[in-house]
């Protein structure tokens, strides 16, 4: 028993030091988010069978939902995606949105949503459905700082994903990043969105504009970190550099406050 133990512990060891080898992200498969700067970080982009984790920053919990859900549909090739959400974090958000999900581009149809009772039964579904290789990604949402959501539970996560090529991500909500074998940690918040197409003549402001997110790159296992503004295309389910305001803007005079026309007005009106 002892030495069956111990092969056993041996070969797991091994597993980890062949995950954390310099070389081995290299050989991992890979996938282009469509942001230039974020791919040339990456090395080509983000790598398939592996644990990407990404943290909203102060009150962006949202913003680090909609971050993770374009993630999710760069990776997950048109299969299956299991969404596994701790309780709280329906308390706390509100429920997933499958009209939301589909207006950020995700088909409603391959999403599968798993609602968890605890953080211990959310990591279990979570390792348990990384065996499953018909899958496209799991996400694992986790609200708040989970004490077992720790290094071995990193590590057997990516043991998972690595063994059945299912790419895990990580979404953390009023968490602080702890060690782990992420491939990738991102700190996500939402940033200013140029307005979308005009939806009526009469109102030309109404359109919605496309999910612009500042996305920091704070760990890159196998490269340079950094920080940009994404955009979210959902037509293309691609991120991209930020488009251009659709249309231009006029620079308030520099000689006069921005409000001297209304008040002008103002007083001809009285």
């Amino acid at each position: 028993m002892i030495g069956a133990r111990t092969t056993t512990l041996a070969a797991l060891r091994g597993s980890i030091e062949r995950l954390e080898a310099p070389g081995v992200a290299h050989a991992l498969d890979k996938i282009a988010l469509g942001h230039a700067g974020a791919d040339a970080s990456l090395r080509g982009g983000l790598a398939m069978a592996a644990v990407h984790e990404v943290f909203a920053e102060g009150h962006q919990g949202a913003a680090a939902t909609g971050f993770i859900a374009g993630l999710a549909g760069r990776v997950m090739s048109r299969r299956p995606l299991l969404w596994v959400r701790q309780d709280f974090s329906d308390i706390e958000s509100g429920a997933l949105s499958m009209r939301g999900l589909a207006e950020l581009g995700l088909d409603p149809r391959l999403l599968v949503s798993v609602r968890a009772a605890d953080v211990d039964t959310a990591l279990r579904t979570a390792a348990d459905a990384l065996a499953c290789d018909a899958l496209g990604a799991v996400v694992l949402e986790v609200w708040g700082e989970a004490r077992q959501l720790d290094l071995v539970a990193s590590r057997k996560l990516t043991l998972a994903a690595q063994a059945s090529g299912v790419t895990a991500l990580l979404l953390r909500v009023a968490a602080v990043p702890r060690p782990s074998t992420a491939e990738t940690r991102w700190l996500v918040r939402a940033a200013r969105s140029p307005p979308g197409q005009p939806s009526l003549p009469a109102s030309p402001w109404s359109g919605w504009g496309a999910p612009v997110f500042d996305a920091q790159l704070v760990r890159n296992r196998h490269g340079p970190v950094g920080r940009w503004i994404m955009e979210w295309k959902c037509d293309a389910c691609l991120f991209s550099e930020p488009s251009a305001y659709p249309q231009p803007v006029a620079a308030a005079p520099a000689h006069r406050s921005h409000q001297a026309p209304v008040r002008a007005k103002q007083r001809r009106a009285g």
